[in-house]
C-alpha cells in the first residue's frame, strides 16, 4: 500500500482530500503544520507528499527544501491559482508537480496516480546480472559474455525464476507450479529435468560441472551464483 502525507492547514480541504485518498486505497498521514509533517516524515515511510504553500508555521517551500536534502519522495505542491511564482518556485525547489486551487479531486487523483506509476516503473529493475550472465527483464533476452543466447519461452521462464530466487533451493513442485506450457497445462516432472539440462547446455561453460544451476539431491535445484538486480 502506497502512503501519502497531506500537509494542508484548511480543515475542510484536508478532511476531504484525506477521505478521498483513503477511499482510493492509500495510507494517509494528515498534517496541518510543518512541524507535524516533520514528525510524521521522521517516524514513517512516505511515498508522496501533497504540500500546501501557505502554512501556519512557515511555507511549503521551506519543508520541500529540507526534504529534498535527504529524501526523494514525490512532492505535489498546492498553490494559489493566481500565484504563478509559487508554481515556478515549487518546481525549482524539486517538486514533481503542482495543482492550483481551487481544484478537482479527480484531477488531483489523476496526478497522484500518474506520478506513482511513473516512479514505480522507474524503480523497477531492468537487468539481473550473475557472473557472465545478463538477463534483460525489459526485452526478456539473455546474454552470456555479451553474446545473446537463444532460449525457448519455457527456458527463459525457468532461468528468470531461478535467478530471482538465487541462493534458495527450488523444489520440483515449485517449478511445476510456476512453469506452464502454451496450452496452460502443468509441465511434468520429466519436462523440468529436460529443460534444466537444455538450459545448462546453453549457459554453462561445462554443463557436466555446472557453476550456476546445481542439483540438490532429493529436493530440487539451486542457482548458486550471486545475482544483482540493476
Amino acid at each position: 500500500m502506497k502512503s501519502i502525507l497531506l500537509v494542508e492547514d484548511d480543515k475542510s480541504l484536508n478532511r476531504g482530500i484525506s477521505f478521498k485518498l483513503s477511499k482510493e486505497g492509500y495510507k494517509v498521514f494528515s498534517s496541518r503544520t510543518i512541524e507535524e509533517a516533520k514528525i510524521i516524515l521522521a517516524e514513517n515511510s512516505v511515498d508522496l507528499m501533497i504540500l500546501d504553500v501557505g502554512l501556519p508555521d512557515g511555507n511549503g517551500f521551506d519543508l520541500c527544501g529540507e526534504v529534498r536534502k535527504k529524501n526523494d519522495l514525490l512532492i505535489i505542491f498546492l498553490t494559489a491559482c493566481d500565484q504563478e511564482i509559487d508554481i515556478v518556485t515549487g518546481l525549482d525547489m524539486g517538486a514533481d508537480d503542482y495543482i492550483a486551487k481551487p481544484f478537482s479531486l479527480m484531477v488531483l487523483m489523476s496526478k497522484i496516480n500518474a506520478l506513482l506509476r511513473r516512479n514505480s516503473n522507474k524503480n523497477q529493475s531492468k537487468k539481473i546480472v550473475s557472473g557472465d550472465i545478463v538477463f534483460s527483464i525489459t526485452d526478456m533476452k539473455v546474454l552470456k559474455n555479451e553474446e545473446e543466447l537463444f532460449l525457448s519461452k519455457t527456458e527463459i521462464k525457468l532461468l528468470k525464476y531461478l535467478m530471482d530466487n538465487a541462493g534458495q533451493i527450488i523444489t520440483k513442485d515449485q517449478l511445476l507450479n510456476k512453469l506452464w506450457d502454451i496450452d496452460n497445462t502443468f509441465v511434468d516432472d520429466n519436462t523440468i529435468a529436460v529443460n534444466i539440462r537444455r538450459l545448462r547446455e546453453k549457459i554453462e561453460d561445462n554443463p557436466s560441472k555446472p557453476k550456476y544451476i546445481k542439483n540438490v539431491r532429493g529436493m530440487g535445484y539451486i542457482w548458486i551464483e550471486g545475482c544483482v538486480k540493476i
